[in-house]
């Protein structure tokens, strides 16, 4: 790798959606616009992909895993607008959200608005540059949106915590178990590839 894909890849406090080139300050508007509008409809494209869960009223979704790219790959700030633009569209009536606004669901979508912003500020320090950290940063973001979302369930559906970590936690660790290895390997591939291409 030369020297100047060094600078481009391994500074700190780069994000992937940092290596997007944007000659102008108005261009490099207009490329946040974008990924922050992208990353918003990939998150309800995922939501789409939901299967039941028996004796939950939480599905598993695809959206959380996107979530959590979203903000891994656009950092702290574009990650946090990102989903607060999922969550708003959603809110004004789009049905994209798994569960819809109403449900007791919600709380995770509100918890992925936060994870998100946690998951970019971890990427800024280097958080997604290898399989390890990947790994943590993704557990972290998992557990943002759980601290979030499980209280938010126990408030919504009338449960006790007990009965709110086992209908909506327990069953989705295996999931995310899943989700965390394939973002080790998704996220610090995209780094090398970007090495290799400077």
């Amino acid at each position: 790798m030369s020297t100047a894909a060094a600078t481009r890849t391994d500074r700190p406090g780069a994000v992937l959606a940092d290596l997007l080139p944007a000659a102008t300050a108005s261009r490099a508007r207009l490329r946040d616009v974008a990924l922050v509008a992208g990353g918003a409809a990939l998150t309800g494209l995922a939501a789409q992909i939901a299967v039941p869960v028996p004796g939950s009223p939480v599905p598993v979704t695809g959206q959380t895993f996107a979530a959590l790219l979203v903000g891994a790959s656009l950092g702290a700030g574009r990650g946090f607008l990102s989903l607060a633009l999922y969550t708003l569209v959603g809110m004004a009536g789009v049905p994209w959200f798994a569960g819809g606004a109403g449900s007791a669901s919600f709380g995770y979508v509100l918890g992925m608005l936060l994870a998100a912003t946690v998951v970019g500020a971890l990427a800024r320090r280097g958080g997604d540059r290898g399989a390890l950290r990947t790994a943590g940063t993704m557990v972290l973001g998992s557990l943002v949106i759980y601290a979030v979302g499980v209280p938010y369930l126990a408030l919504a559906a009338n449960l006790s915590a007990a009965e709110a970590v086992a209908a909506g936690l327990v069953p989705f660790l295996i999931g995310d178990a899943l989700k965390a290895a394939l973002a080790m390997g998704a996220l610090p591939a995209a780094w090398k590839l970007a090495g290799r291409r400077d």
